[in-house]
């Protein structure tokens, strides 16, 4: 069951700047002891910034979700789209699962899920198959949700943050 009062929905390029917030508030609540300061800020200034934003939810290959909640603030957000991990012979139609972010104060409650849900169902129903999804090598609450839906690791590469690089995995959709 998700928290109540909150509605799942597509994001809209007016919603770029409340999202990159959003994006950079969740990074840095999840993630962001394991970086030094200036490692955090410099990918913080460059990754998650409304112009970003705006301009990936302006693709029409790829689809963005928000988590509003009553008063109309944010608490989470999913990216999906075509496969971008550096798969050995990627297939043509591969889709990814980009993004999931959520504040820690509505996680463990099923909205996690629910997005998930969301963002599989779209790239199933834009023709992507195999589905991939890339998750930092010590994420286990993440790794476990995802296994729960039928990913398992097939990979690893580095994903830089600033200088500093992390040890992520290449989950794949099991057939």
């Amino acid at each position: 069951m998700s928290p109540p009062g909150i509605t799942i929905r597509r994001a809209t390029v007016d919603d770029a700047p409340a999202l990159a917030a959003l994006a950079a508030d969740t990074f840095v609540e999840t993630f962001g002891h394991l970086y030094q300061p200036e490692d955090l800020a410099t990918f913080l200034a460059t990754e998650q910034t409304a112009v970003n934003y705006r301009r990936l939810i302006a693709q029409p290959e790829v689809a963005v979700w928000v988590a509003e909640t009553g008063d109309g603030g944010l608490a989470g957000f999913l990216t999906a789209g075509p496969c971008k991990l550096p798969v050995p012979d990627r297939e043509a139609g591969a889709g990814e699962i980009r993004q999931l972010y959520l504040r820690a104060s509505v996680q463990g409650q099923g909205l996690g899920t629910r997005m998930l849900d969301s963002g599989l169902a779209w790239l199933r129903e834009q023709g992507h198959a195999p589905l991939y999804i890339g998750v930092w090598s010590g994420n286990f609450g993440a790794q476990r949700l995802y296994g729960r839906h039928g990913f398992g690791k097939v990979g690893e590469y580095d994903f830089p943050v600033g200088k500093h690089l992390d040890r992520e995995f290449i989950l794949k959709e099991r057939s």
